[in-house]
């Protein structure tokens, strides 16, 4: 068979196939019978299906869409509107056109659209809403035509090249009356603490705490008050902070592309966080986002790096952090090394708050050993087992025991014991708390500079 005969046959239907096979079993019926009526009824059959094989493979066609995409930048659970104009750039009146537009499977169903006979020049409008379910960078299209022929018999398709993009963010939520000052103070830019320097005897000291640097003990202090206490050298003070961000795989239940069922959420959120890595991504955005709107030079490192602006410059404005947390996803990265020696560099004076996953002393341990600065840094923990309740079978990976439950509580409990030492603020975040919840347990509004006296550890409710 020749080339073009392949490829009209090609461009058969299931329908189209099935009458062409009839056709051709009738042929031989009516030659082995010897009934020419049969004959001439199955030479029209096969007519049928070739005849608009031929007529479809034969259109000509010209087609245009443009796309907008109304807002094209919606935290996750939003909806955005998508309009289409197809036009028609042929002279001819065009047949009829089955449109499909595609679409990543995390953005739901494909719409499809119907256009009959659009005259030459003309264009026609189409739309859709679009749910951003899922974080990321999504391409809408491009459209799919369909040439179909009247019966169903033949159809052709082929792809176009225009597409439009949308932004799914994190969410931020608010995060109430007692948010994080920049600065996490009041002290602002340029700001200093009030250190006197004036004589030996004057020097600001405060109590010797697990990993302070011994050159700075303050012997004369030690003697007086009978414990041993470190000199507070005079530093300047910045309005700024950093937020470490675990995205270890390793350190959640992320559950399958394929997962349903009821999520474990707030009450009245009716689009919760499917995992305790995007409940902590949303607490990042939130918390980063108050920052940068208080004017804190804000800075955000994960395990696998640090998160920097689009143009690679300058500091990590509101706008730059959600964009960069849209595209965020668990790393491969089996610890924390990376991202706490970033931590530490680039936190300077200002205040650390970590959200963690699923950790152990062994992975806090450098936290504690590092961070002894004047202020006092806070640290959410994950219950990661928490968003494995509810879920349904086959809802993560990888199930959780109860002896893996009860290792990963006392692993935590650990950790948090060790950061309290410290002089950590610290929370443990439930599937079912919101971000505001667990911010209110932490005790955001009452984190001051200076040294860390009194400091409680507050774990939310099971």
């Amino acid at each position: 068979m020749s080339a073009p005969g392949r490829r009209m046959l090609s461009l058969l239907t299931v329908r189209g196939r099935c009458v062409a096979v009839g056709g051709v079993a009738l042929l031989l019926v009516g030659a082995l019978l010897g009934e020419r009526a049969l004959v001439q009824l199955a030479v029209f059959v096969l007519a049928l299906p070739l005849l608009s094989a031929f007529l479809v493979a034969r259109e000509q066609f010209r087609l245009t869409a443009r796309r907008t995409v109304t807002p094209a930048r919606v935290p996750r659970g939003g909806t955005a509107e998508v309009g289409i104009e197809i036009g028609n750039a042929d002279s001819r009146s065009g047949g009829l056109w089955m449109l499909t537009e595609q679409l990543p499977a995390a953005l739901g169903s494909s719409p499809h659209f119907i256009v009959d006979a659009l005259p030459g020049g003309e264009s026609t409008d189409a739309g859709y809403a679009v749910r951003g379910t899922r974080r990321g960078r999504h391409v809408l299209g491009p459209l799919r035509l369909r040439l179909v022929d009247p019966f169903g018999l033949v159809e052709r398709s082929t792809v176009g090249t225009d597409t439009a993009l949308l932004v799914v963010v994190p969410r931020v939520r608010p995060l109430g009356p007692g948010q994080l000052a920049a600065g996490h103070g009041g002290g602002g830019e340029g700001a200093r603490r009030s250190i006197a320097v004036h004589g030996e005897d004057d020097v600001s000291t405060r109590e010797y705490r697990h990993g302070d640097d011994l050159r700075k003990v303050h012997w004369r202090a030690t003697a007086r008050m009978g414990e041993l206490m470190v000199r507070l050298e005079e530093r300047p003070w910045r309005a700024q902070a950093t937020l470490l961000l675990d995205t270890r795989l390793r350190a959640h239940l992320i559950p399958g592309r394929d997962a349903d069922g009821p999520r474990p959420g707030p009450v009245g959120d009716d689009c919760p966080p499917p995992d305790s890595l995007e409940w902590l991504i949303e607490a990042a955005a939130s918390i980063g986002t108050s920052l940068a709107h208080r004017g804190a030079e804000l800075r955000t490192v994960t395990d696998a790096g640090e998160l920097t602006p689009t143009s690679g410059r300058g500091r990590l404005g509101a706008e730059d952090l959600l964009d960069r947390l849209a595209t965020v996803g668990p790393s491969r990265v089996p610890t924390l090394t990376t991202g706490i020696d970033l931590l530490c560099r680039a936190a300077g004076d200002g205040p650390v708050i970590c959200l963690l996953g699923a950790v152990g002393p062994d992975d806090v341990v450098d936290l504690v050993r590092h961070r002894s600065g004047p202020t006092t840094d806070l640290a959410i923990l994950a219950d990661v087992g928490s968003w494995g309740d509810g879920g349904g079978a086959g809802r993560v990976r990888r199930s959780l025991s109860a002896a893996s439950r009860a290792t990963l509580a006392q692993q935590r409990d650990d950790a948090m014991e060790l950061l309290k030492a410290a002089g950590w603020q610290v929370a443990v975040a439930r599937a079912d708390q919101s971000v505001a919840e667990v911010w209110a347990m932490l005790g955001g509004s009452g984190t001051t500079s200076g040294p860390r006296a009194g400091v409680q550890t507050m774990v939310a409710p099971a």
